[in-house]
């Protein structure tokens, strides 16, 4: 239910900055189920900002709390939308404004609720406000966020429609007014349009069965490219938003097809979903532009911020790995997930203990579908296990995996979320090994979540802290010992020991890596004090730069004509991990004070790291198990 954060992109974004019990709701301060009327004026936009009008119907209570979303789902973390709300007003049936307190960041207390007809707010957009951290700290992480220009849209209903407080299982009735001549998707139900008189605006009437409908359905509007696909019977919509059209839709879709097309041959029997929208939002990399590279799934969608200055094979590979990881969230969180999920606060969450398997095991679909159906090579298959490995060592490797997950939003777990793709992915790996293992090859991890589908679906959440007693009936004794042993406990794995199970061993080897990582540890470093960015001692490891003349604690000052500062860091940073052999470049470093400039053709890059390869010396029973796992 979550956030995905871009693993090509995500450390760089990260250099210079400093997915309980359960209440449910009840409707007993309305006097009517007629559906809360919400309207988005796109017509009317003035500096950047957004009318809204709220409808709710009749009120029986004296006070009525309405709020914007602290957290929404799947981004685990704060998100505070109530800060880009301006100008709340709450007006009576004789058009005279009530009485509002401001109760905290998101949240509006109305006096003399039984006359409440309507409240009214404008609201800015997120993407502005990612410079220097936005109004009053962090901003949201950028596909959770909002977009308003003249061009596009991005419709995080999250970020523009609140609820009250116990409304959010009332129906709404959504209209988006805007100019005839944009282009619109979205998966909610559009139940009615309407044009004006003169033709020049038209209005879209979308139907939610509830509040969460309206934050689980994203919406792009705009000038747009747009192009449609089936796999099996699930329609694929993709959206793509390129400023300066650099990347076009129709080369997206070719990709995307085949992709899914084998993610659904990987999957199978499980289909959740009639339509799957993609919505592709490429940043300029302007000063307004979205900074944090990834993507957010929804249910049914997920919206993907990345750099518009992507070649076309690295654009297709990073939409290959974010939105295959995005599209196998249609098993869980949708088919399988805990009460934390069903019934979210989004004011005051809790969260689930397994995160482990909500990004983990999603995460490790995403990487084992590409090897099951061909898409990539076993040594690639390999090599980006070895990644994930190297990742997780560099985080609290002690840590349980269940405790950060309930309390993702606080220190010291928060800064640990990033190893849910890393570790998470390794856990449903050495799950799949096992029940490879105990069947002789003929059940897995995807068996074993297609049959928690069954078990329970859409609309039936599962018990939290039953799960894993659950998963243990389910499967076998040695699984529900390494989840406790592994997940529940902060026993480190021994990742060796699964391997020799499937007939692999590692060996010390000359690897390709990139010019900002040694087979995926960074080689660069953020220094706060100077505000630079410096290469560490593992530069001399990186044939390109030791060959070059780069040393440890150089000061990177301008890489092909753009100074590095905390505004441009992200983009060149993320530039540079997608350099390609034969390019020309540019790079000025400072020396002890002295400037020392690097200029020429990149050539590929080596390490000395540790590979994943096949035992020559593996039984047949070893050998086995691996393609059981690989292939089966």
């Amino acid at each position: 239910m979550n956030k995905s954060i871009l693993t090509t992109t995500a450390i760089a974004a990260l250099l210079l900055s400093s997915c309980s019990s359960v209440q449910k709701t009840t409707t007993n301060d309305l006097a009517t189920d007629n559906p809360i009327v919400t309207t988005l004026d796109l017509t009317k936009v003035t500096n950047d900002k957004v009318p809204v009008t709220i409808n709710p119907g009749r009120f029986t209570t004296e006070k009525a709390i309405y709020r914007l979303p602290r957290v929404v789902q799947g981004t685990y973390s704060v998100s505070d939308f109530g800060k880009y709300v301006d100008d709340f007003t709450a007006y009576d049936y004789e058009g005279n404004k009530l009485e509002v307190k401001k109760i905290d960041t998101n949240t509006w207390e109305i006096n003399d609720a039984k006359k409440l007809d309507k409240v009214t707010y404008l609201v800015n957009d997120t993407f502005d406000m990612e410079i220097k951290g936005g109004i009053g700290g962090e901003t949201p992480f950028s596909p959770a966020g909002t977009n308003i220009e003249s061009t596009n849209y991005v419709l995080n209903l999250h970020g523009f429609v609140g609820y009250f407080d116990s409304l959010k299982n009332n129906q709404y009735k959504l209209d988006v007014v805007s100019p005839s001549k944009f282009k619109r998707t979205s998966a909610l139900q559009v139940v009615d349009t309407k044009t004006s008189e003169d033709s020049s605006t038209l209005t879209s009437t979308y139907f939610a069965p509830r509040y969460f409908d309206i934050t689980d359905n994203p919406m792009f509007y705009g000038d747009l490219d747009v192009q449609e696909f089936k796999v099996g019977d699930i329609k694929i919509v993709l959206s793509v938003y390129s400023p300066n059209k650099k990347h076009s839709a129709e080369k997206i879709k070719a990709v995307m097809e085949k992709m899914m097309q084998a993610q659904k041959a990987y999957l199978g029997s499980i289909n959740s979903t009639a339509r799957y929208d993609i919505y592709l939002y490429l940043s300029d990399g302007t000063e307004k532009a979205p900074k944090g590279f990834g993507a957010l799934e929804h249910h049914t969608s997920t919206v993907v911020v990345l750099p518009e200055a992507m070649p076309d094979q690295a654009l297709a590979k990073s939409m290959i790995d974010v939105v295959s990881h995005e599209f196998f969230h249609i098993v869980t969180p949708l088919s399988v997930h805990s009460e934390d999920v069903h019934y979210f606060d989004y004011n005051q969450p809790t969260f689930s203990k397994h995160l482990w398997m909500y990004e983990g095991i999603t995460e490790y679909f995403a990487t084992l579908f590409q090897v099951n159906q061909g898409l990539v090579s076993e040594d690639e298959f390999y090599s980006k296990v070895m990644g994930k490995i190297k990742t997780a060592s560099s985080m609290n490797d002690t840590m349980s995996f269940t405790t950060m997950s309930e309390n993702v939003l606080d220190e010291p777990y928060a800064s640990q979320y990033y190893n849910v793709y890393q570790k998470g992915a390794l856990i449903g790996m050495c799950i799949d090994i096992l029940m490879r293992e105990e069947s002789n090859g003929s059940r897995g991890v995807l068996s074993l979540m297609k049959e928690l589908s069954l078990k329970y679906g859409k609309n039936k959440p599962f018990e939290d802290d039953k799960l894993i007693e659950e998963i243990t009936a389910m499967t076998y004794p040695s699984i529900g010992e390494f989840l406790n042993t592994h997940v529940v406990g902060g026993t480190p794995i021994d990742y060796n020991k699964f391997f020799a199970k499937a007939g692999l061993m590692l060996e010390e080897s000359k690897v390709k890596t990139n010019y900002i990582q040694n087979n995926g540890a960074m080689i660069v470093k953020a220094d706060k004090a100077t505000e630079t960015v410096r290469f560490t001692d593992a530069v001399k490891a990186n044939s390109f730069w030791a060959e070059n003349g780069a040393q440890p604690n150089d000061a990177i000052k301008e890489v092909d004509g753009v100074a590095v500062t905390k505004e441009t860091a992200n983009q060149v940073f993320t530039n540079m991990y997608m350099w390609q052999p034969g390019k020309e470049v540019e790079v000025k470093l400072e020396r002890d004070g002295k400037e020392v400039i690097i200029k020429t053709t990149l050539t590929q890059s080596y390490t000395t790291g540790t590979s994943l390869k096949e035992n020559p010396n593996a039984t047949q029973q070893q050998n086995e198990l691996r393609k059981a796992w690989l292939k089966g």
